[in-house]
C-alpha cells in the first residue's frame, strides 16, 4: 500500500460524478489509514469556498461537505495557485484548513518515494 496518495481532481459540478469519485476515494483512503493530498483544480477549485460543497447534488454519492471534513480529519486539500487567481479566490477566501499552493508543490508530492498520483 502506498505511503501517500495525492489526487488532482479537475471536475466540478461539470461533471459530477467524477467529482464525486475523486473525493470519496480521498475520504475512504483517509478512513483507511493513508495520507492523503486532494488538489483542487479546475472547476473543483470552486469546493475550496465555504458554502459551495453544499451547492453540490449527485443521487446515491455522500453530500460533499461530509467528504470534505472527513478529508480535512485525516488528510490536505489544496486549491492550485493558478486556478485560485483565476477565479479571484485569495487565502482569506478558503475554507480554514485550505492551503494554496503551486505546481511546484504538487510535483513535489507525486515525485515523493512511496506515493501514487491519481487525476480526475
Amino acid at each position: 500500500m502506498p505511503k501517500k496518495l495525492v489526487i488532482k481532481v479537475t471536475a466540478g459540478a461539470d461533471s459530477p460524478e467524477r467529482c464525486s469519485q475523486a473525493f470519496t476515494v480521498a475520504a475512504v483512503a483517509v478512513a483507511s489509514g493513508v495520507e492523503v493530498s486532494l488538489w483542487l483544480t479546475g472547476e473543483s477549485s470552486w469546493f475550496s469556498l465555504p458554502g459551495r460543497a453544499a451547492e453540490f447534488e449527485l443521487p446515491h454519492a455522500a453530500p460533499l461537505p461530509d467528504l470534505i471534513e472527513s478529508i480535512q480529519a485525516g488528510g490536505l486539500i489544496t486549491l492550485c495557485t493558478q486556478c485560485a487567481a483565476r477565479r479571484d479566490i485569495t487565502e482569506n477566501d478558503v475554507l480554514e484548513g485550505v492551503r494554496i499552493a503551486g505546481a511546484q508543490v504538487f510535483v513535489s508530492e507525486v515525485m515523493a518515494d512511496g506515493v501514487q498520483a491519481l487525476v480526475y
